[in-house]
């Protein structure tokens, strides 16, 4: 092996280190969650090393913890899902749109007082989300939306700073051209925004995308103010509650195990998404 190979594979081995210390968490919780009662719980109080892979996988473990979250058998998990499921896709939608749009219209509408209100609105990026958690939620109480899902879905269709600021900056690197040709064909702002600028931001969409969907998906303090009944509570308040019900240290196997449901589709979104992932942090460091 000459030198050159062998310092290339060297380079690898601080990444290696470092890709096994972040995935440990991980691996840790997921064969926890495949244990037995006796074995989950000494790994907990005693501090036992668990194998590399149990020798007799509880798999009935996941139903077992989706079946006894909250009062009602597997009606609450299912109603947990659905309620994470629609409050995601909602404010997926609502980001990409709203954001696309204000940042297109900072990227290429000249209008007086432009930069000024650029300015304004990444000042608000300093103002931390619990100063206006109060009056936010005095807002929604007036207009009747508590213990509703609509506090999670709308404000996402107001837009976001930093997400604005992303399509901005990539917006401004899509060249002239294309938008000339696209008046000449006689579209006006909202087509040139809706059929030729939104299509070419994909790779900006999958970051805003993937960046919306963990954090909305793993939201605990939101819902934990808006949701109060049972029926519309989202998977992390899901969570918390089988937290409070299972306490003890027998039960640390179900909760590894609802653990690892609540983050299967934040693992298979990036994966499906790496590439374009990849490609738009790339494009958001050039452009602009």
């Amino acid at each position: 092996m000459t030198p050159h190979v062998t310092w290339r594979w060297l380079r690898h081995v601080p990444l290696l280190l470092g890709a096994a210390l972040m995935l440990f968490p991980l691996w840790w919780m997921l064969v926890v969650s495949l244990e037995t009662e006796q074995r989950a719980g000494m790994a907990m109080v005693a501090g036992d090393v668990l194998n590399v892979w149990p020798e007799d996988p509880q798999w009935h473990n996941y139903t077992d913890a989706m079946r006894d979250v909250g009062s009602t058998p597997w009606i609450a998990f299912l109603d947990a899902l659905a309620n994470s499921i629609v409050v995601t896709v909602s404010v997926i939608v609502g980001t990409v749109l709203s954001c696309s749009l204000v940042g297109f219209a900072f990227a290429r509408i000249r209008f007086r007082g432009r930069g000024g209100m650029f300015l304004l609105m990444l000042a608000t990026m300093m103002l931390p989300a619990q100063v206006t958690m109060i009056p936010l939620f005095l807002l929604f109480r007036s207009l009747g939306w508590v213990d509703t899902l609509l506090p999670l879905i709308v404000p996402a269709f107001f837009g976001s700073a930093f997400n604005i600021f992303l399509y901005r900056q990539f917006i401004a690197g899509i060249p002239e051209a294309l938008l000339e040709a696209g008046r000449m064909d006689g579209l006006g702002w909202l087509g040139l925004w809706w059929r030729i600028v939104l299509p070419l931001c994909r790779p900006v969409t999958a970051i805003v995308a993937v960046f919306s969907f963990i954090y909305t998906w793993n939201d605990f303090m939101s819902p934990l103010i808006y949701l109060h009944s049972e029926s519309n509570q989202t998977l992390a308040i899901a969570l918390n509650s089988f937290r409070t019900q299972f306490a003890g240290l027998e039960d640390v196997h179900l909760l590894m195990a609802l653990s690892v449901v609540t983050m299967i589709p934040c693992i298979l979104l990036f994966l499906a998404a790496q590439k374009h992932f990849i490609e738009g942090l790339g494009s958001g460091a050039v452009k602009g």
